[in-house]
């Protein structure tokens, strides 16, 4: 029973389907030709794998509407690009992927389209219609992709989609920027010039690096507290590649700065199948003591973002070191107590 459903009219087991798409095959004939000075049909017909009648449909329209220079050659028996044609002049039509390139695209553009909805998407956009169009032939629509795979952001912040442009536009420009920078903690604004270096996403959430010219030293900006942006015409200052990264690049929160900490944290077991998974930092350490704990060890500069880490995994973490994040956590633990001490239990 399952050999003949799986078998084909001639009783021999179905192969999975190998067959290329119209695109895929213009692009193998192209390139056989180019690689050799003539192609036999027989040649032809092994590499696409289609029957004589497709190949020679595939030929016509190639030479027909797309002005391939392709002749027979009667000496060589084969097919060549006619000598002295101007092959400049000929070129496959538009974006030219195969059914697999193409889908990965299609998911990449539904990645970006979740990462930053507003401010991507509108200009991705005539490049997802493209692809939509050379995807009617793959085995699975756009649509159906769209419908698959979904990307869900998580405490993400809102944008304003001009000053994300603008931003994009000073960076890649090598423009100093002037913008209204609102503060959190202090809960007040100031001016600054800046020279964008980057732009980073991280958690959810797009940051600035850029050189502070009112601070004279580098600084991460959270795009979503910017209030006001200019671009000028001022050629914005180069900062050395290995000087930012080695100020900012380990990382936001607790791995912005220069490390000078180094966090041990140790692990219950039960909780440590999921924590020896992560990558918290690019240069920690990690190791199992004899009773299953995980041991993780991170280099940190600010303990802010990691305090918040620590907090999330309540009692099945403890911190080892320093004797300084280890004061911190329990004052944030107390505080919390005193929070709830009023409570009465039921």
């Amino acid at each position: 029973m399952l050999l003949s459903r799986l078998s084909g009219s001639q009783g021999e087991p179905r192969k999975r389907k190998l067959f290329m798409d119209r695109t895929e095959r213009f692009h193998l004939i192209d390139q056989m030709l180019c690689n050799k000075r003539s192609v036999t049909r027989a040649q032809f017909l092994d590499a696409l794998e289609v029957s004589p009648a497709t190949f020679k449909r595939d030929l016509e329209y190639l030479r027909d509407r797309l002005a391939a220079p392709i002749i027979w050659d009667p000496e060589r028996r084969g097919y060549r690009y006619e000598a002295g044609a101007a092959l400049d002049q000929f070129q496959l039509p538009g974006l030219w992927f195969n059914t697999s390139e193409i889908q990965a695209l299609l998911s990449m553009d539904a990645l970006l389209a979740n990462l930053q909805p507003g401010v991507l998407s509108k200009h991705i956009e005539p490049l997802r219609s493209r692809i939509r169009m050379l995807l009617d032939d793959g085995d699975h629509s756009a649509d159906e992709i769209s419908r698959r795979i979904r990307v869900v952001p998580f405490a993400a912040k809102a944008y304003r989609s001009e000053f994300f442009q603008d931003l994009c536009q000073a960076l890649l420009s090598r423009r100093c920027v002037n913008m209204t920078y609102y503060s959190r903690p202090t809960d007040s604004s100031s001016d600054r010039r800046v020279s964008p270096q980057r732009l980073i996403y991280y958690r959810d959430n797009w940051y600035l690096d850029a050189w502070c010219h009112l601070r004279q030293g580098l600084r991460s900006f959270a795009i979503d507290a910017i209030t006001a942006l200019q671009v000028t015409q001022e050629a914005a200052i180069e900062v050395d590649e290995g000087a930012l990264n080695r100020e900012l690049e380990s990382g936001y929160g607790i791995f912005s700065g220069v490390a000078t900490q180094l966090a041990r944290l140790r692990f219950k077991p039960e909780i440590a199948r999921w924590v020896s998974r992560e990558t918290w930092h690019p240069e920690q350490s990690s190791e199992y003591d004899e009773e299953g704990y995980y041991l993780l060890s991170v280099p940190y500069s600010q303990d802010t973002e990691l305090l918040m880490e620590i907090l999330k995994y309540a009692d099945d973490v403890e911190v080892l070191a320093p004797a300084v994040l280890r004061a911190r956590l329990r004052g944030r633990v107390a505080a919390t107590q005193a929070l709830y001490a009023g409570d009465q239990s039921h």
